[in-house]
């Protein structure tokens, strides 16, 4: 594993290694070691994957204070346009967006940091995504932005938003309570 940084503060690509022999392929996609060498969050809480359809938008999604969590995100199968927005106010790239084409064919990893929004679209059918969260799913707490406010020219225009995805506030509107704090990923 090689951890690279992005364009906004503790967001960084894991890049995975991938064993391959006559039975198949093999994945780790996270170890403990690596991600606190790297100074990121390394507590696990939940482990859940999602299957979408070519076009689907998942997110833009964060979970508020005081169940905040850091999320490593990774594509298992298929292809997803992924996209990070820092929400952390005094962060020096507050609202400012990364994106990455995850490809199950060449396996990376994306560490979101806690106060950041997180969300894809699936770009094939079938796309597996595997979330690796440092705090429990707390839904009262669940929320986003909106998917189209961001500012990012998503890959294919007819996309699949769920009601609640597509109620979220707009980034502009939205009032962040996060707080950036430069050691925490």
């Amino acid at each position: 594993m090689q951890v690279e940084p992005t364009a906004v503060a503790g967001c960084v690509v894991i890049r995975l290694t991938r064993s391959r022999d006559e039975r198949g392929d093999f994945v780790k996609i996270h170890q403990r070691s690596v991600v606190e060498a790297a100074g990121l969050d390394a507590g696990v809480a939940e482990v859940f994957v999602s299957r979408s359809v070519r076009g689907a938008v998942r997110g833009l999604h964060f979970q508020l204070p005081p169940h905040d969590h850091a999320k490593t995100v990774t594509c298992l199968d298929g292809r997803a346009f992924d996209v990070v927005v820092d929400l952390r106010v005094g962060s020096p790239t507050f609202r400012q967006c990364v994106t990455f084409e995850l490809d199950a064919a060449a396996p990376v990893a994306v560490h979101v940091p806690a106060g950041c929004a997180h969300g894809f679209q699936a770009t094939a059918d079938g796309t597996l995504m595997a979330y690796v969260v440092s705090t429990e799913h707390a839904p009262e707490h669940d929320t986003g932005v909106r998917w189209d406010s961001v500012g990012v020219a998503w890959p294919l225009s007819a996309a699949v938003v769920s009601p609640r995805d597509g109620s979220f506030p707009a980034l502009a509107d939205f009032e962040s309570p996060f707080r950036y704090a430069a050691t925490r990923s």
